[in-house]
């Protein structure tokens, strides 16, 4: 069995778009697909690697082929699934839920993610959390202090500064004409 690295696989639609390329685009014995990981039963010579790859960059999906750029995909997928739990009373740091998840330390973490990424792992998750903001506003049915809340920012006042930062505009400005970023371009 072959377990295959991909990078940019965030949600259940990269799962299902992958599992098609795969199985049925280039025929391959597919065990199973899940966030980041493809399994395929049997060995995958040079050729086929070439053309797995191919396939995956042709749909925005990359194979991931070093150690380092596999944990850098690992700490994405974990931001993002905290980027998206709303409220959570029993939220903890990014550091300790990449250290606890990870086995490593956060500043080992911290300088493979920066090496391969070019930028921090606090820079990449306030831009996750901006996005959720995004999409809450889009979405017209919170106010901008539950948004605050539900995508840990400390006040309304500390999103504005923030969202101002990242995007130009002011929430309420966004609110009128923004638009959001696909995951993957983040």
């Amino acid at each position: 069995m072959v377990v295959l690295t991909i990078k940019n696989m965030v949600c259940r639609h990269c799962i299902a778009k992958v599992e098609h390329i795969l199985a049925h685009d280039l025929h391959l014995p597919v065990a199973s697909v899940e966030l980041g990981y493809a399994k395929i039963n049997g060995v995958l010579d040079e050729d086929v690697m070439d053309r797995v790859s191919k396939a995956l960059e042709a749909d925005g999906f990359e194979l991931i082929q070093s150690r380092e750029a596999e944990m850098v995909d690992r700490i994405k997928r974990l931001l993002i699934e905290a980027s998206r739990r709303d409220g959570s009373d029993d939220r903890v740091s990014v550091s300790e839920l990449l250290t606890d998840r990870l086995c490593a330390s956060y500043a080992t973490l911290g300088r493979i993610f920066s090496a391969v990424e070019g930028r921090s792992i606090e820079n990449y998750y306030l831009n996750l959390r901006i996005e959720r903001v995004k999409e809450l506003i889009k979405y017209g049915q919170l106010s901008f202090s539950e948004i605050a809340y539900r995508t840990g920012f400390s006040s309304v006042a500390h999103l504005s500064r923030q969202f101002k930062q990242f995007t130009g505009f002011t929430p309420t400005q966004f609110r009128k004409l923004g638009s959001r970023t696909p995951l993957p371009e983040l």
